[in-house]
């Protein structure tokens, strides 16, 4: 069991992990650390667009559907109703994680409620993403607060959007369909019947067999695991900015990221859910297209992209990044009620001599409720910036809070001060020790 996980999982309930501004925070570290004493990790949405990586022992695992917990052998995994699933993606992944030489036989399981991705989505989904792109603002550098309309929406262009469409629409196939192939063969010809010509002819046959032995009801699984008292962990994907509902809506993801999409998608009440851990980044990151009011256009921004490495484990893509957004967080804890947070990737800052926060937005000097719904507003709003001193110092190697150096102490505690919630984690390293536990220290 890791050091690291003694007394953080939840005796009393589920405990949920989830991500706190645009995603990318490092959830699927912490999923890894709490995994070690967990008995069950479950997905509840999303699909292979989200992107996890873990570093063990110098081997580096890449997670875009399965749930991270996959590494502790004592483990077992679910993929929930909530989820969409690209069966190729699944084998290859599945693949990919034995060749690491992890032993996953009989601890992943695939809910027969879960619908399917199909190759044809993700040509579609590409089209779609081309037809939503947005010309370049030529007055960028002029009106920074513009700079988010140069790019389309960000899709990973995995299919998900259309997935999620032919679901919310009643046209999508279901795991469980697969069960009859020829009732399947023919819901899936009349699924493309219109698009037959322009995509060509898919096969599944294979696929359905060899997935026979992973499928279950969701539902009944995870209740027998809540009856049975065994320690649950749920691994959010993407995160509160952008979910469907309460994201910067239109470039956002196609499925519920809150913590509301934890009982949705796997079919459990909220009463059993006891702890919801939010994961944040010390500073801003986000890509594809979208508002980002923090975001630095200057060598700062390329330094914390740099340093921070920001590139998109599912896509390659570079991210964007800005100074930490108090006012995106503050929305953020009051939708998922974070019991908890997990701060990462502080050591990125050591060698910046002042940091700025992120603490209002005004309009005409009155600071605004909350993140606003209509994305054009935030063109009118200016920012409330505190500044506060940097450490430079490398915090690396530094495993209790007193170890940090004074200058980080107040970074930290001025988050959880502003915000409300206790940070119970602090990352200062990409491996899995690299982190600051400060529940047990």
């Amino acid at each position: 069991m890791s050091k690291f996980s003694k007394s953080n999982l939840s005796d009393k309930g589920i405990t949920v992990v989830l991500g706190s501004q645009w995603g990318d925070e490092g959830k699927g570290k912490l999923v890894d650390v709490l995994a070690q004493e967990a008995e069950v990790c479950a997905r509840c949405a999303g699909g292979n667009n989200a992107g996890h990586t873990i570093v063990v022992n110098g081997t580096k695992y890449d997670f875009h559907m399965l749930p991270s917990g996959l590494i502790n052998p004592k483990c077992i995994s679910i993929i929930g109703s909530g989820v969409v699933v690209h069966l190729p993606s699944f084998f290859s992944e599945l693949e990919q994680l034995e060749a690491k030489g992890l032993d996953v036989k009989g601890r992943i399981f695939l809910s027969n409620r879960a619908h399917l991705v199909f190759d044809f989505y993700q040509i579609v989904d590409g089209l779609k993403e081309l037809e939503l792109g947005r010309s370049r603002f030529s007055g960028s550098d002029e009106r920074p607060s513009l700079f988010w309309k140069s790019f389309s929406i960000g899709t990973t262009k995995k299919g998900i959007g259309p997935a999620y469409s032919s679901k919310a629409s009643r046209s999508g196939l279901r795991v469980h369909h697969l069960s009859n192939h020829q009732a399947f063969a023919e819901k899936f010809r009349k699924l493309v019947a219109n698009r037959k010509k322009r995509y060509g002819n898919f096969e599944y046959n294979e696929l359905s067999t060899r997935l026979q032995s992973y499928v279950v009801d969701s539902v009944t699984f995870m209740h027998q695991c809540i009856d049975s008292k065994k320690k649950i962990l749920v691994e959010g994907a993407n995160a509160l900015m952008l979910d469907l509902d309460f994201g910067t809506y239109p470039f956002v993801t196609s499925s519920n990221t809150t913590v509301g999409g934890v009982s949705t998608g796997l079919g459990i009440p909220p009463s059993k859910i006891d702890k919801v851990i939010g994961v944040m980044k010390a500073y801003t990151t986000r890509v594809g297209g979208g508002p980002f009011p923090t975001e630095l256009l200057d060598e700062i921004g390329e330094y914390l992209q740099r340093v921070g490495a920001e590139i998109g484990a599912t896509t390659g893509r570079k991210r964007r990044c800005g100074w930490l957004d108090l006012v995106v967080l503050k929305y953020s804890t009051l939708i998922n009620g974070y019991t908890s947070l997990n701060l990462t990737k502080l050591d990125v800052l050591d060698n910046l001599p002042e940091i700025k926060i992120a603490t209002a937005y005004l309009l005409d000097g009155t600071p605004l409720e909350s993140f606003p719904a209509d994305l054009e507003f935030l063109e009118k709003i200016t920012i409330q910036y505190e500044t506060l001193p940097g450490w430079k110092t490398d915090i690396s190697k530094c495993r209790r809070f007193s170890d940090l150096p004074t200058n980080a102490q107040n970074y930290v505690k001025r988050i959880e001060k502003y915000l409300e919630v206790p940070i119970e984690w602090i990352g200062v390293g990409v491996r899995r020790e690299d982190m600051i536990d400060l529940k047990n220290n």
